[in-house]
């Protein structure tokens, strides 16, 4: 295996508890604590992503070293740690956070030398975990596995997983918070990415009694992270927050294109690299609602909806805004690169969609009103997000294949009808002005619709399955995954089932895991 580097900046350039306490507490001006994961005797590896093992030059088949690390079964010599963050959740004021349910344990380069941190997800509790246990379940970490494997098959920014293993123990979970626990079987993860490093743990040294913090942090961030930026002083901190900005936008817009529904966007779970982290309560949206959240937590509210992810990407750069403001203390160059993020990504957010529908640019004068038809023509009738693209790439080959019936959840009225067919017929008329100007391209139509999606119904079909000591499904699921945007598992890309609606885990979700 090649070696695991532990992280040297991290835990040497910034204040950490070395006393290897797992207990929850307040870690005051400590940005990291050294803590030991459990040892799970009984641990078995349930499956190693192959593609990303080899770029990290992990040898298949796996030696029993190997094995013993992704299962986190280490030397207690191993310097392994989780980190402080604070952060806003349901915009309020959490105070200190921090890895809870995840354990650094370091970093490892992949084919090109660039370095990639590596957690285990469920090895035990850290000073962080407040009342948790540190553990996982084998419900959420079969969800996460899968889910950020398929955002990186889709082409969104992600965190990325290396293995899954079952950890031979049995864990509590109320999942439904209503006072009715049961045991579910404990799983761990390895999960990795370039950082982790959140909106938080700025928020958590921007509080903290050591002034000098934030700063450090600031500049180890940009000098590791942002090399681009060779700006000095303030401008280097505004040129930084601006990355930042451009990051989320880009990551918000890949969601929207794919239909994605985090569900917990607390600042806390915000990455600084623009990164989809933290897999809980989330969503494949399938018929189409700005109002849809995935979440059971974010009711009635509805903060972290469909529609609201883009203004509640904004409020979590204002509070990125508020911490970073003593580096600079200046208001009105923070609000600047704030007030640019609405046009900015309004712009990016009407390209993706002409994408979708197969033009190659957005064209204001020509286009807002054919987007706004078919904003119109969602809300009212309500198809499946994705199933609505796929038919609507059929009817640009053959229309002959084009069935409306694929991506409706409900029969549509007179009127509906009226509005979809006025609707195709703006569109053929528009497709076939515009192929004119070889401003129409179905490829890049097929690049921006995928035809598989994890739906929450087949999670929760896997989940089931695996329970029972099958993994089938699970196995068939990561290989659908891989090609989003072919027809190679057709029986995979159908709409929710009618028994799926209301069930718990198909359509919402809790935090619990």
């Amino acid at each position: 295996m090649p070696e695991i580097k532990i992280n040297p900046t991290f835990i040497q350039e910034f204040p950490t508890d070395i006393s290897y306490n797992n207990l929850p507490r307040a870690t005051p001006n400590r940005m990291a604590t050294l803590v030991y994961p459990v040892h799970f005797s009984r641990a078995e590896l349930i499956i190693i992503n192959y593609e990303l093992a080899a770029e990290f030059g992990i040898e298949i088949p796996l030696n029993s070293r190997v094995e013993a690390f992704l299962n986190a079964q280490v030397s207690e010599q191993l310097a392994t740690y989780a980190t402080a963050y604070s952060g806003h959740q349901f915009g309020n004021w959490a105070g200190q956070l921090g890895d809870g349910r995840a354990i650094f344990a370091g970093e490892i380069c992949d084919e090109n030398q660039k370095l990639w941190e590596i957690q285990w997800k469920g090895a035990g509790s850290t000073p962080y975990s407040r009342r948790g246990d540190g553990r996982a379940v084998l419900r959420s970490t079969i969800r996460e596995y899968l889910m950020s494997e398929a955002m990186y098959h889709l082409g969104v920014p992600t965190s990325r997983a290396l293995s899954m293993s079952l950890t031979g123990e049995n864990v509590m979970r109320d999942m439904l918070y209503d006072g009715n626990p049961k045991a579910e079987k404990g799983a761990l993860m390895v999960r990795t990415a370039e950082s982790f490093l959140r909106f938080g743990h700025f928020e958590f040294a921007a509080l903290s009694s050591d002034r000098s913090l934030l700063k450090k942090l600031t500049d180890w961030t940009i000098k590791r992270y942002f090399t681009e930026i060779t700006s000095i002083d303030k401008n280097k901190y505004l040129d930084f927050f601006e990355k930042v900005r451009d990051y989320t936008i880009e990551m918000i817009i890949e969601w929207y294109r794919v239909g994605f529904v985090h569900g917990v966007m607390n600042t806390d779970n915000m990455s600084i690299l623009g990164l989809s982290i933290d897999y809980g309560p989330y969503a494949m949206m399938e018929d189409y609602d700005l109002d849809f959240t995935s979440n059971t937590t974010d009711l009635p509210g509805k903060r972290y909806a469909f529609g609201k992810q883009a203004s509640i990407a904004h409020w979590n750069l204002t509070a990125l805004a508020n911490a970073l403001f003593p580096l600079v203390n200046e208001v009105v160059a923070f609000q600047k690169i704030l007030d640019e993020f609405e046009e900015i990504f309004w712009n990016k957010f009407d390209q993706m969609m002409m994408h979708k529908l197969g033009f190659e640019d957005f064209i204001p004068e020509k286009d807002i009103d054919f987007l706004k038809e078919w904003q119109i023509l969602m809300m009212d009738i309500r198809p499946d997000f994705t199933l609505f693209f796929v038919e609507l790439m059929h009817w640009v080959e053959d229309k002959n294949n084009f069935n409306p019936n694929n991506f409706l959840y409900q029969p549509l009225t007179p009127q509906q009808q009226v509005k979809l067919n006025h609707f195709l017929e703006n569109y053929e008329k528009k497709r076939n002005l515009e192929q004119a100007h070889k401003r129409f391209n179905l490829e890049i139509m097929q690049k921006s619709n995928p035809k598989f999606i994890l739906r929450n119904y087949l999670l929760f079909q896997a989940t089931q399955e695996a329970e029972q000591g099958n993994f089938d499904l699970f196995f068939r699921l990561n290989e659908a995954l891989k090609n989003p945007y072919s027809s190679e598992f057709p029986d995979l890309q159908q709409k929710r089932p009618d028994w799926a609606d209301g069930v718990p885990g198909c359509s919402m979700l809790s935090c619990s895991s």
